[in-house]
């Protein structure tokens, strides 16, 4: 999770944006985790939500720099989240639900190191679905809901 989170980290960066959201997490998931991508249904599947990522790196997201992500999120009632610096509320309680998942599954990691899976956080993304990674999944044909399935866990989507 270091690697997607140090990942998401220099994508925020780059487009100039003032938070990590759950936008880039996606994107740095695809980027690193091969579980995560094994979780499409096809390579175009991946392909299509790079794509989608990719043009929000190039203007595509400059309608989300002007507001927080999240504010109003429903995953883990995400409007009570602690507060990170430069992270989205969405983001927080997204890598706040997949530390969850991995605790709740005996994942010895997820307790003491604060570890968690790849398709833990894929799983926890998807299942705001007020969050950027769902739209831009949506954008690209991909059904969110299929994912909560693949990651064993139950969708939160309201």
């Amino acid at each position: 999770m270091a690697t997607v989170v140090a990942g998401a980290r220099r994508r925020a960066q780059r487009d100039g944006d003032r938070q990590i959201d759950t936008a880039h997490l996606l994107h740095s998931l695809l980027e690193s985790d091969p579980e995560v991508r094994a979780a499409f249904e096809s390579g175009s599947q991946v392909a299509r939500v790079l794509g989608y990522l990719v043009q929000r790196s190039i203007g595509y997201g400059l309608r989300w720099q002007s507001r927080v992500e999240g504010a109003q999120s429903r995953v883990d009632g995400a409007v009570g989240v602690t507060p990170v610096a430069g992270w989205s509320p969405a983001a927080v309680a997204a890598m706040e639900a997949a530390l969850a998942r991995a605790a709740e599954r005996g994942d010895p990691q997820a307790g003491g190191t604060g570890l968690a899976g790849g398709t833990d956080l894929l799983a926890a993304l998807v299942g705001d679905v007020d969050c950027r990674a769902v739209e831009v999944l949506r954008r690209a044909g991909v059904e969110p809901a299929d994912f909560c399935r693949y990651a064993g866990g139950p969708s939160r989507q309201a």
